[in-house]
């Protein structure tokens, strides 16, 4: 197992967007666009597809897993909570980094996550220049700082 930060591996960042809003895809894709460091982006529209992809299950078996996941709280057939949770008691999945990037501010909502593991909890502003700012922060932070392992 090889351990070091994705900038350094010579290979593009993979990242799996849990997300049901198709306007939040194409913001997220256009700011991950813009960043520094390649990277490849699955999408999943709801929660049972972001498990079948993580899975490699079906159609997705020729999936990769992916350094890092984006995940929408308010999800259809799975919500962002239960898609969480699998994620963290699943002795195959647990090492990916999880980034809860919702519109709720409940505090509720961030306690449950955080008691799930989520690695962080990020409310996405409406304003576009800030949400590319927080996609780059991420960038910066999980692909050009954070030391991830390569357990694919």
């Amino acid at each position: 197992m090889k351990v070091d930060t994705i900038q350094h591996k010579g290979r593009p960042a993979e990242i799996l967007l849990v997300e049901d809003n198709h306007g939040d895809v194409l913001l997220t894709k256009k700011a991950f666009k813009q960043a520094k460091i390649a990277n490849n982006i699955t999408v999943a529209k709801n929660g049972e597809e972001a498990m079948q992809i993580l899975r490699r299950e079906g159609v997705y078996a020729d999936a990769h897993l992916p350094d890092l996941i984006l995940l929408d709280l308010n999800l259809p057939k799975k919500s962002g909570k239960d898609v969480l949770q699998e994620i963290k008691s699943d002795d195959l999945l647990k090492h990916i980094p999880v980034v809860v990037l919702t519109s709720s501010r409940a505090e509720l909502d961030v306690v449950k996550t955080y008691d799930l593991h989520a690695n962080s909890y990020i409310i996405k502003p409406v304003n576009l220049q800030k949400f590319s700012e927080i996609v780059a922060s991420i960038e910066r932070y999980w692909f050009t700082i954070v030391v991830l392992t390569d357990e694919q």
